[in-house]
């Protein structure tokens, strides 16, 4: 099988359903071995198994992104199995927030951070180096249409995914001499378990949704993992430090 991502080792966090899954999907349709790590360990071995059905070569890891030994168990025994280093990594993990500021804890804002920052940060320390060694690597970080515009009610989840795209551009300053790539994707409304969750959260915000898109739909994962997985390959060689949004025209028209 050859495609845009041949010859690459893909590892995504959250990858056992939404976007993903569709990500981990697309990119061993690509050509990848696919690594996949999550905490749902049921929906981890369903999607695994759907996609050696489908001729992948894959490996998975059940793991806690914000905790810094079990990112090391994972990626350490996804290389083992997969018998290399990860070359591209996709920040994919994610948690909504929907908190009162004067009322949320310390505890509820550091799961926010842990989740959409830290884990994001503990992922990329752990792979950099060996895509550092050999002057070759992708991470991309899914970010969210919230980075840049945002709603009430969706506390601290706007600072949290600014933070990503923050810390997207400065590691790509920082890494960028070693031929190392750094790219957002900032997807708006995509039809996920999470975004069925904002919506029986906020009452009317469906039909709201739906009524303010330019392209009058909602988007699908594989809408964004196709964008994901262009900017990992090198097809994407020249593209670093990037935010790139697929929200189906929503930040141009409030722009």
């Amino acid at each position: 099988m050859t495609g845009r991502l041949t010859n690459e080792v893909v590892l995504v966090t959250g990858a056992a359903r939404g976007i993903g899954r569709a990500v981990a999907a697309k990119a061993a349709a690509e050509g990848a071995a696919v690594a996949l790590v999550d905490v749902l360990a049921d929906q981890l071995t369903a999607t695994t198994a759907e996609l050696q059905e489908s001729g992948a070569t894959v490996a998975a890891a059940v793991g806690d992104i914000t905790d810094e030994s079990s990112v090391r168990a994972a990626v350490g025994k996804l290389t083992d199995d997969l018998g290399g280093p990860v070359t591209v990594l996709v920040n994919n993990a994610g948690k909504n927030a929907y908190a009162d500021a004067t009322r949320m804890t310390v505890e509820e804002w550091d799961s926010v951070f842990d989740v959409d920052l830290k884990g994001a940060w503990l992922m990329a320390r752990q792979v950099l180096p060996s895509m550092i060694e050999n002057r070759h690597g992708s991470i991309v970080n899914i970010a969210s249409i919230h980075s840049s515009l945002t709603t009430a009610g969706m506390f601290p989840y706007a600072a949290a995914k600014s933070g990503l795209v923050g810390m997207t551009r400065s590691l790509a300053l920082d890494v960028a001499p070693h031929q190392v790539r750094v790219n957002a994707v900032s997807p708006g409304y995509i039809g996920t378990d999470l975004l069925e969750e904002f919506f029986d959260t906020i009452p009317g915000e469906r039909e709201k949704a739906l009524g303010v898109h330019p392209l009058g739909r909602i988007g699908t994962p594989e809408n964004v993992a196709e964008v994901v997985c262009f900017l990992a390959s090198t097809a994407a060689a020249f593209v670093t430090g990037a935010n790139w949004a697929v929200d189906g025209g929503l930040g141009v028209r409030y722009a």
